[in-house]
């Protein structure tokens, strides 16, 4: 069960972030977990956690019942105030169960439209923090995909900080951030993206590599295949890259 928060955890939060004094980070917190807590079901919870490899716990909500039970905690008037929104991303992050990250990816996207420059040092700490291919991807799609969108002069200082870091999860990030993008992809900077990173031999970079070749495949087929032609590529981007392509010829 939820624990108002964790003996030193509270001191460091006072230390590191503003809280809005209004709101009550602490009872909105108990009353998600409450929600959460109310529907879990150990045996899924074993299944949940088998599919992620072991690597987290989970109440054992699947994703429909989830947003069912916490929609009211997404409402305008029940959502937390920006200013408190890293307070509670952060405990969100801390606690065990996996349906937390879930619920705070999705919180956070309802304040696209509010972004401010800042929020990237949010985004990054919890594409670091309980890294996994589950909660990285969507961050990259749907949170800092738009920050780039709100914030396009921000973008390149990001991306190469987060390519120099040598951590997987926020590469896999540059290569993934445009999936939404469409027509409007910087096609130059993925495919310079994947020259810096194609030689790389994580299983999670070449996927991603394949992955976003692939999606702009739907957009522009000859241009893709025309790098995927003119790069040594490992097996798996390029039977990933390729998927569509092949099927229609």
């Amino acid at each position: 069960m939820y624990i108002k928060i964790k003996q030193g955890y509270e001191k460091y939060l006072r230390g590191m972030l503003t809280v809005n004094k209004s709101f009550d980070s602490d009872e909105y917190l108990q009353k998600v977990t409450e929600a959460l807590a109310k529907e879990a079901d150990s045996e899924n919870a074993k299944e949940m956690k088998r599919y992620m490899k072991d690597n987290f716990e989970f109440f054992g909500v699947n994703a429909t019942l989830r947003r069912e039970v916490t929609r009211e905690f997404m409402q305008r008037k029940e959502r937390p105030p920006y200013d408190t929104l890293e307070v509670i991303a952060k405990n969100l992050w801390y606690f065990p169960e996996r349906e937390y990250q879930y619920f705070g990816m999705e919180l956070l996207e309802k304040y696209k439209n509010e972004f401010d420059e800042n929020i990237i040092d949010l985004f990054e700490y919890i594409i670091i923090h309980k890294s996994w291919w589950d909660t990285v991807d969507e961050i990259s799609k749907k949170l800092v995909g738009n920050y780039f969108i709100r914030f396009p002069g921000n973008r390149d200082k990001s991306i190469e900080k987060w390519v120099e870091s040598g951590n997987i999860w926020l590469q896999r990030n540059t290569l993934l951030f445009q999936l939404r993008y469409k027509e409007n992809t910087d096609v130059k900077l993925l495919f310079s993206l994947i020259e810096q990173l194609k030689d790389i031999d994580e299983f999670f970079i070449q996927k991603a590599i394949g992955w976003a070749l692939r999606e702009y495949s739907k957009i522009g087929p000859e241009i893709i295949e025309g790098f995927v032609d003119g790069h040594k590529l490992s097996p798996l981007s390029y039977r990933e890259a390729m998927k569509i392509i092949k099927k229609d010829k």
